[in-house]
């Protein structure tokens, strides 16, 4: 089944980054658009205003049923548990979902990297709850699908799908390879690649690896967030950075949605902060070297 077509926010001054942001359950691009627009930095103004060089891009995912509200909705995947996503029992309902919404979002990837001439660095990929755990699955199964290094990740009120399964294959580690970085880059996207059973469509290497952990990543998630418990975001940190990312974490309480959305203006200051060092030319100059 097919994906709606994404909803895009042009730049207003030349295009020289795109920012590809995924909504949560029951929610689709255009409406998380206007949602994270209109939530304004400290300056009254919108990530768009502080970003004019960038095209916003908002997928939405396909209408798929829902064992939680017995309805047909729009979700990246189907989920079981509100309160525990990464229950054991419930993530076998998640895989098919997980599997074509991570190639739907490569493909988004892969696309607007050669609309950009090839410059990977320039893209910020992210999502906000469920928006964020797929986005999540997107980035680490990257080496196998993209080339070059994504600029950024943002994450925000989400959690990692199957956390407990990938804190159990780094747990089964030797201690020179589960400290993270290389081996362990290595290993995790073919591990996740087989849980959904999706092919890479190019082979995982040293430097496909090397970009994907290049990638820094900016988490934000409201210790009184009534959907996603906080655990579950800190436990996203805490399997990112063994795997050998290097990760931002933001934690606020008072957000609205109770809890379950970025605090005004805090957060978009924190993201826009993290925005200009991740794209800054010093990043770029330390990279080359």
């Amino acid at each position: 089944m097919t994906f709606p077509e994404p909803h895009i926010v042009e730049p207003t001054n030349p295009h020289t980054h795109t920012a590809i942001l995924l909504h949560g359950r029951a929610s689709n691009g255009p409406e998380f658009a206007e949602e994270l627009f209109d939530t304004k930095s400290s300056t009254k103004r919108s990530l768009a205003a502080h970003f004019p060089g960038y095209r916003w891009v908002f997928p939405t995912s396909r209408d798929r049923w829902s064992s939680v509200f017995q309805e047909d909705l729009t979700a990246w995947f189907d989920l079981r548990s509100l309160t525990d996503p990464c229950d054991e029992e419930c993530q076998g309902i998640q895989v098919d979902g997980l599997r074509e919404s991570t190639r739907y979002v490569l493909e988004i990837l892969r696309g607007e990297i050669e609309l950009l001439d090839g410059k990977s660095e320039n893209v910020l990929l992210g999502g906000v709850s469920q928006g964020m755990a797929t986005a999540l699955w997107a980035l680490l199964c990257s080496p196998g699908h993209v080339n070059g290094n994504m600029g950024a990740f943002l994450g925000m009120c989400g959690w990692l799908p199957f956390a407990n399964k990938i804190e159990g294959l780094l747990g089964k580690l030797p201690e020179d390879v589960a400290g993270g970085g290389m081996k362990v880059g290595c290993i995790v996207p073919r591990f996740l690649l087989d849980i959904i059973g999706c092919e890479e469509t190019q082979a995982i290497n040293a430097a496909s690896v090397e970009n994907m952990l290049s990638t820094p990543v900016l988490l934000l998630h409201g210790t009184d967030d009534a959907w996603v418990d906080v655990e579950l975001g800190r436990q996203a940190r805490r399997n990112l950075t063994n795997i050998g990312l290097h990760v931002e974490w933001f934690e606020y309480s008072g957000a609205e949605n109770e809890g379950h959305w970025i605090r005004e203006p805090e957060g978009i200051d924190a993201i826009i902060a993290f925005m200009e060092a991740s794209f800054s030319f010093s990043r770029v100059k330390r990279r080359e070297e």
